[in-house]
């Protein structure tokens, strides 16, 4: 069902005009709507291909702090921008090398989030007093019809409360942030489900800070040369989403091997996901109170966060995810597994 905002509404921020309550909207004259509350200093919730981001116009700082509070998210940390033309990278970067270029020609409209140089005018509530920003252009037909119509550049995390489990419905950004947001435009479920992979390009070689919706086997057939970034590069927060805690229902998650049903016993009403059943669901040993069986990575990637939602809303206490081997989004998808682990895993363990 769709809710249409009230024409009359009053809005939490000065500058918008009014104020959806949270609603959620889907038509083009919502997007209309929604692109003049960016443009005013209102925050829109939108779906992307990777999850559903919080917007603000980007060269707004008052518009992007009140992305940090609505989410109770670290000031430290940085954002990435969004933009539905090619060329409004120039907007927000300065000095955009080869390599970056070479690879928004193969990926964008993509889950590619690129970090450049920024320029002068872009506050510093956006990059975290950094010299650098990230920008993404993202493959989705509401997304880029916003962005388009509002035409400014957007800076938008995942639209959920710092440190849970990314929003892949409406529904979801409306369970984490309700009232604190103008409105919500729907678009279905993200086709990826994780974030997106971030680059940097600000050096001599392009370097993976965050591994996400393109694999790293494709960014190297269009930048041979690429790596992935170090512990310690990690650690001084040059990418969005890499410093603090991320990802984690309220339920204690368990990574475990292929097959693996720890036969040191699960406690009672835990839930299982992965690519295969539980060792001991044949045998009575665990009484599971959820199991989900995914056919392949791609699945499994785009149902965990809904999965750990749905694990919190009936009360499940213990999630146990099957991990997955290198290559493709399971370098993604375990990254996600881990942080939302806290590193905990039970022992045979074997992922990477």
């Amino acid at each position: 069902m769709v809710a249409r905002p009230g024409p009359e509404a009053p809005c939490r921020h000065a500058a918008c005009g009014r104020n959806s309550g949270g609603v959620v909207v889907t038509s083009t004259k919502d997007i209309e709507w929604a692109a003049r509350i960016l443009r005013r200093g209102g925050l829109i919730a939108f779906p992307t291909e990777t999850v559903y981001g919080l917007g603000a116009h980007a060269l707004l700082p008052e518009a992007v702090r009140a992305i940090f509070k609505a989410k109770g998210r670290p000031s430290d940390n940085p954002l990435i921008v969004h933009i539905g033309r090619r060329e409004d990278v120039s907007r927000i970067a300065r000095d955009v090398p080869e390599s970056a270029l070479r690879l928004m020609n193969a990926f964008w409209p993509g889950p590619l989030s690129i970090v450049l140089p920024r320029r002068w005018d872009v506050p510093d509530v956006v990059t975290g007093g950094r010299d650098t920003v990230a920008i993404r252009m993202p493959d989705h037909p509401v997304a880029l019809r916003l962005l388009q119509v509002a035409d400014v550049p957007v800076a938008a995390p995942s639209a959920n409360r710092s440190g849970a489990p990314s929003p892949t419905t409406s529904q979801a950004v409306l369970e984490d942030l309700g009232d604190r947001i103008d409105g919500v435009l729907e678009g279905g479920v993200p086709r990826v489900g994780l974030e997106s992979t971030v680059v940097d390009c600000t050096g001599i070689q392009p370097v993976v800070l965050r591994h996400g919706g393109i694999p790293l086997e494709e960014l190297r057939l269009v930048e041979p040369d690429i790596r992935v970034a170090t512990t310690a590069e990690l650690g001084a927060g040059r990418s969005p989403g890499a410093r603090h805690v991320h990802y984690r229902p309220r339920a204690r998650v368990w990574i475990v091997t292929p097959g693996d049903a720890a036969q040191g016993g699960m406690p009672p009403g835990s839930a299982w996901i992965g690519q295969s059943e539980p060792a001991d669901r044949g045998y009575g040993l665990t009484p599971w109170a959820k199991i989900e069986v995914v056919p392949d990575v791609e699945t499994y990637a785009r149902r965990i966060f809904a999965f750990f939602r749905e694990c919190d809303r009936e009360g499940i206490a213990h999630i146990h995810c099957e991990n997955v081997q290198p290559g493709g989004l399971g370098e993604a998808l375990m990254d996600r597994l881990r942080r939302a682990a806290g590193d905990d895993s039970i022992p045979g363990y074997t992922g990477p």
